[in-house]
């Protein structure tokens, strides 16, 4: 079952060592990963499991500098706070990196120089980039926000437009501003490397649409995800064009180019070097080898897979695999499993609201919770965002526990255990005949679960397994030895439906690791077996399908134990308790967020409202008036004709932004004089509750003079 290969290479994308990560991360590329990378290991294939902090780029200066400390305090900060959480949630990286590492610079220039060197693969542009001079740097596209020229969200970025999901320049949206100062950014003349990604395109299609390369190994494209495809396919359809390479930023990799001072590598083109450099440094620390690294990387019987979060599709599945094959000997990925992103109680996570959860947050709250890892880990595989986002819920995550874990899984094994003492003196029996078909009954339901994993279908999988449980409580409940034994105590029905009893919930033992590590070694302990180890499944499923058993009879088992103390029926309510108390603090964020309610002006009536004579119009010129620190004296053109307007706007609009701006203009007001200026009419303006204003206008291009009825 499954490939051929001799070795798997997994990556998990880098996380970005400027904060904690919440439970939306897990969800997304770590724990799917993990579970795929711990299958592959237990069906005996060479895998190699590597990530690591991604430590470079604007953000990480920002966040200094407004903290006053170094980039490389935030960075170890981070760097060993995400790396501790992960191990204790049971993430089995082989390798945990991090790219301000010296072999990362290193092998991060060496990529570079390779291309430059290639030539062809790099142009170098003088263009105008926008600069914030309050902050004195240059912006990074994400640090720059406005409306998107295609679908005019407000809120696009200056990389991309999260609404529509167009790729974008900062330079094409419409009233850019930077993040940094809230201010409009200028222009000034910088230089810089781009990556002709525009001459990729080609064998990029055929790449994801056929899955053949010359080579390398093929790849099923039906296989990838459908989102992931179509992302792929819609870029492509836009064309590629050149991405520049290079930063002006005093925090990263500088660029190894005589004269390229105060520039350093763009973080999306240094990162997923991060994978290449993990994997050296694996093998020099390792295996003692400086080379051996190219055995998962440059050797045609290695496999990668790349587990991502939707929003960085386009770096594995386009930019990075172009990166490699203009390089060249790389392996390009056989796979990138992408999901989509995951929420918390309806809502996206957001630290500035205190909305969600961190990974290490949980660990730290329910710290007396003795499944507080497996439980977390099985709530978000049965809500994992495969195809779609999905929804963190505490009422699931206690549901999951208490209903599925508690009442199917633990209920069953302990139900087992307490029967095959009950008759047994808790030894396995030995059934007068083998019941082979029952043994090949129960692997080809253990081999379900397994081609689900393969299949990167990790929530259809462990409901397969749980089905597994479920069966085998059926199975009891249909024999009942407790009644059989009542009427015929040496009847051979009994020991037959013990012996396949104590299989199944073997197999569960074995195939529960993959998603909960710490319950499988429970498992394994509570009936004498060695703990699922290396190539320990394709055993397990070599034996069931010849008809061998997996406890051979005879065999003692421990004592019951019980495995999942349930969270809603403990005595103790401390669990329930910081359940309860997360769900209040929710509700009163969105209690606090709510819009205040208005206080409405009088009534008016439709004859009233009807006097009003709203109009089109664009601002020709703005200037603010001598005196006075909140007006500005508008000239607008209504059409029919020019006029002059006096507006209280000049708190939040300097002058030359406004220019050509489209208003609604209350004509029929009647003039009056402010600050010595006769202001003819009023622009009409939208204020929130914080006092901010914004301008009422039509969408889109339309002409002026025209009637608001």
């Amino acid at each position: 079952m499954g490939s051929t290969k001799n070795r798997l290479l997994v990556t998990s994308a880098l996380p970005y060592a400027n904060g904690a990560l919440h439970l939306g991360h897990l969800a997304g590329a770590y724990l799917p990963a993990d579970i795929y990378v711990r299958y592959k290991r237990l069906m005996g294939k060479d895998v190699l499991f590597v990530c690591g902090s991604d430590e470079h780029g604007a953000a990480i200066t920002i966040r200094a500098k407004k903290e006053g400390i170094s980039p490389k305090e935030i960075i170890d900060k981070y760097h060993n706070l995400n790396k501790d959480t992960f191990q204790k949630l049971g993430i089995s990286f082989d390798f945990y990196h991090r790219t301000s590492a010296p072999l990362h610079h290193e092998t991060a220039q060496e990529f570079f120089k390779k291309l430059l060197d290639k030539g062809g693969e790099f142009e170098e542009r003088t263009t105008d980039q926008y600069y914030d001079a309050e902050y004195n740097q240059f912006l990074a596209d994400r640090y720059i926000k406005g409306t998107c020229p295609h679908c005019e969200y407000e809120e696009a970025f200056g990389d991309q437009c999260e609404n529509c999901g167009r790729d974008l320049s900062p330079t094409e949206l419409i009233k850019p501003v930077s993040t940094l100062s809230g201010k409009k950014p200028e222009l000034k003349s910088t230089s810089h490397w781009y990556f002709r990604l525009d001459n990729h395109e080609e064998w990029l299609r055929k790449w994801i649409q056929e899955g053949t390369l010359e080579g390398q190994a093929h790849h099923d494209p039906r296989s990838w995800k459908k989102h992931v495809i179509g992302q792929c396919l819609s870029w492509l359809d836009s064309g590629l064009q050149p991405r520049a390479i290079t930063r002006d930023l005093d925090w990263g990799i500088p660029v190894p180019v005589e004269g390229a001072s105060n520039k350093v590598l763009y973080v999306w083109f240094d990162a997923p070097i991060g994978y290449i450099s993990a994997t050296r440094q694996w093998g020099i620390d390792k295996k003692g080898d400086p080379d051996y690294w190219k055995k998962y990387w440059q050797s045609p019987d290695s496999e990668l897979v790349h587990f991502i979060g939707k929003d960085n599709i386009v770096f594995h599945c386009i930019v990075f695999p172009a990166m490699l094959k203009a390089h060249g000997s790389y392996q390009l990925p056989v796979n990138v499993p992408a999901n989509q992103f995951l929420n918390f109680e309806g809502q996206k996570f957001s630290k500035s609201r205190g909305w969600g959860i961190e990974q290490h947050e949980y660990l730290e709250l329910f710290k007396s919770f003795p499944n507080k890892e497996d439980a977390l880990r099985y709530a978000l595989i049965r809500n994992m965002p495969e195809n779609r986002d999905a929804d963190f819920k505490w009422d699931d995550f206690v549901d999951y526990h208490d209903k599925e874990l508690a009442d199917n899984l633990g209920n069953y094994l302990n139900r087992v255990i307490v029967l095959t003492h009950k008759y047994f003196d808790g030894k396995c029996p030995s059934p007068e005949n083998m019941p082979v078909e029952g043994l090949r009954s129960l692997f080809e339901k253990a081999e379900e679960v397994g081609r689900l994993i393969e299949k990167f279908s990790f929530k259809a999988a462990i409901m397969a397994l749980m089905e597994i449980s479920s069966f085998g409580n059926t199975y009891l409940q249909d024999v009942s030895p407790w009644k059989i034994f009542k009427r015929d105590p040496d009847s051979p029905l009994i020991k037959e439906c013990i012996f396949l009893s104590l299989q199944n919930v073997a197999i569960l033992s074995q195939l529960i690791k993959p998603f909960l590590p710490g319950i499988a070694k429970k498992m394994a302990d509570l009936l004498g077996l060695p703990a699922a180890s290396e190539g320990s499944i394709a055993d397990m499923f070599e034996k069931l399908s010849s008809g061998e058993s997996l406890i051979n009879p005879g065999h003692k088992i421990g004592d019951p134990e019980i495995l999942f103390a349930k969270i809603d029926d403990r005595k103790d309510r401390s669990i329930m308790d910081i359940i309860d108390i997360q769900k209040e603090k929710l509700a009163k964020i969105m209690e606090e967020q709510k819009p205040k309610q208005p206080s409405l002006k009088d009534r008016i009536t439709y004859d009233d409202f009807t006097k009003l004579d709203i109009r089109t119009a664009r601002i020709l010129s703005a200037e603010k008036v001598k005196g006075a620190d909140k007006l500005l004296k508008l000239e607008v053109d209504m059409g029919f004709e020019k006029r002059t307007l006096v507006s209280g706007i000049a708190k939040f609009f300097k002058p030359d932004e406004i220019v050509g701006q489209q208003v609604l203009v209350l004509a029929n007001l009647a003039p009056r004089k402010i600050r010595g200026v006769e202001s003819n009419g009023m622009v009409l303006m939208a204020e929130n509750e914080e006092g901010k204003l914004t301008f009422v206008e039509p969408k889109g291009s339309w002409d002026i003079g025209f009637p608001v009825n």
